[in-house]
């Protein structure tokens, strides 16, 4: 009896401190037991914002945002909440103006609290870039630059709005001032990359391959370099980064490595059996994929399968009433 009066309690103790938000945790979390922790204390602020905060790191938004959407429901007043569940909402893919403008207030307040935080401050900037709003991003970020002069992302987020503003030089500049304040400052050497690729400068391939391996989690990295070998005609190079793509955890980025392998299989090697697998795959991983939609539909025509093609037209518009590929290519088939 006395066991089982000792369970009960372990129990209820284990409970009452799940349901602490400031409970004491007996063991520093790490990336291993740190899911074992937060099954035991589910309402652990801290726990979150280390795994929400690991999440982001690993460029693993929705993950970053599941964890900053809690800790904020739990401590809606700390700043450290804010930058995780606004950076989450800014950062992950697809993100709509309304998660945009959830994200810069969430920047607001902290920048509100702790005026001298430039990574809040270059974060509420990165909101009025997306947001189009020029003048009040390069508010931010020179306040940002007038607290620390050698604030790498200050000189990379300048050169991302002068690339907005097509003053492709003032870009330029910026970044190469990014990369002296810090020669391993991946972004900048993408950012410059992109500026190249814009115009059509192979040397652009060199840039990427060096983002990429200075850090190779990145997906959005490893896209853009499998994207540039393939747009200057290297395709086998190509195929072997949209594989490891096509491995990614992210599905939007899993989904554009198959979608690219279906495209060289497609126009390149003019195997179209295998261009509908590698957009059918695509496609099991993102439902809204309008482009492998549509070539899925040319690859039914070339098959002569009109019925298919058509049908994959209307899929495709049925996710965009405005691609105009699918629109032309319907009505092309229907007359």
């Amino acid at each position: 009896m006395k066991y089982s009066l000792f369970s009960i309690f372990l129990i209820a103790l284990i409970a009452s401190c799940s349901n602490n938000k400031n409970a004491n945790i007996p063991v520093e979390p790490t990336a291993a037991n740190i899911d074992s922790l937060l099954n035991l204390y589910p309402d652990s602020v801290s726990l979150l914002l280390f795994r929400g905060n690991n999440a982001l790191n690993e460029y693993r938004f929705y993950d970053a945002l599941s964890d900053g959407a809690r800790a904020f429901r739990l401590d809606s007043m700390n700043t450290n909440v804010r930058m995780l569940y606004g950076q989450a909402l800014n950062n992950k893919a697809n993100r709509s103006i309304e998660e945009v403008s959830a994200a810069q207030r969430h920047f607001n307040y902290v920048v509100f609290k702790e005026p001298k935080n430039t990574d809040a401050l270059i974060a509420l900037a990165t909101t009025y870039r997306y947001l189009q709003d020029a003048d009040n991003a390069f508010k931010y970020v020179n306040q940002a630059l007038k607290i620390d002069k050698k604030k790498r992302e200050a000189y990379a987020l300048k050169g991302s709005i002068y690339m907005d503003m097509k003053n492709y030089e003032l870009a330029k500049s910026s970044y190469e001032t990014a990369v002296q304040q810090d020669p391993g400052f991946y972004e900048a050497y993408f950012h410059l990359a992109v500026i190249y690729h814009h115009e059509q400068n192979p040397i652009c391939i060199e840039y990427y391959q060096t983002a990429y391996e200075l850090n190779p989690t990145d997906p959005e990295f490893l896209y853009s370099y499998a994207f540039a070998t393939e747009f200057f005609g290297k395709n086998e190079e190509a195929k072997v980064l949209y594989r490891k793509l096509a491995e990614d955890n992210e599905r939007y980025y899993k989904a554009r490595g198959l979608f690219h392998l279906g495209h060289i299989k497609q126009r390149v090697e003019n195997q179209i059996d295998s261009a509908l697998y590698f957009y059918s795959q695509a496609i099991n991983n993102q439902k809204d994929y309008v482009e492998a939609y549509h070539n899925r539909g040319m690859c039914y025509e070339l098959k002569g399968n009109i019925t298919s093609a058509k049908q994959e037209y209307l899929e495709a518009l049925k996710y965009d009433e405005e691609f105009q590929l699918s629109i032309d290519a319907f009505n092309r088939l229907n007359r």
